[in-house]
């Protein structure tokens, strides 16, 4: 890989990480009548689909079990939603919203849209798919991601390291991946 190579893919990097965290703390700092733009889509995903386990919502909305766990007792807490026990498996827990929830869905409907066309404002048909296609590339690419670094971390602990300080740095990494 030459240097030019290098120097692209850690630009790359740079963008996308800086895109990640200032969209996070971007959505993080709305509020929907007490609600967090990720409770909305909780609720959102109820009205279209039904009630919902909390481990699937979790799934489909990409959640972390405590992420959901969080935002569910806000959502009940407000009086939004609603949680109960399936009858037949009392293990399961289900989550349907309320009319209040209902209500408040409607009422602020348009923010979701908005939250899409402000991110994407400005961009071609063209643009809007190429950029699907190379999201979508990365996400085939994190398939592993975090196996294939730790078999990695887990080979470099069984290689001694090298005693001569011109010595390149093992796994021929030109910069410190962890700098920023």
């Amino acid at each position: 890989m030459n240097d030019n190579h290098w120097k692209q893919l850690e630009e790359a990097d740079y963008l996308f990480r800086k895109m990640v965290r200032r969209f996070v703390k971007e959505r993080d700092r709305v509020s929907v009548e007490g609600i967090a733009l990720p409770g909305m889509l909780i609720l959102q995903k109820i009205i279209r689909d039904g009630e919902q386990r909390l481990g699937d919502l979790a799934e489909q909305l990409d959640f972390t079990s405590g992420a959901i766990t969080a935002l569910s007792d806000k959502l009940e807490a407000g009086g939004y939603t609603v949680r109960r026990r399936k009858e037949d498996d009392r293990r399961t827990v289900l989550m349907g919203i309320t009319a209040k929830g209902r209500e408040m869905v409607e009422r602020n409907g348009n923010i979701g849209a908005r939250c899409i066309t402000l991110l994407f404002e400005g961009f071609t048909e063209e643009e809007l798919a190429l950029q699907s296609r190379f999201y979508e590339r990365i996400i085939g690419n994190l398939e592993g991601f975090s196996e294939t670094l730790l078999r990695l971390a887990q080979q470099n602990a069984e290689v001694p390291v090298p005693r001569d300080p011109e010595q390149k740095p093992r796994g021929g990494a030109k910069k410190n991946y962890l700098s920023y």
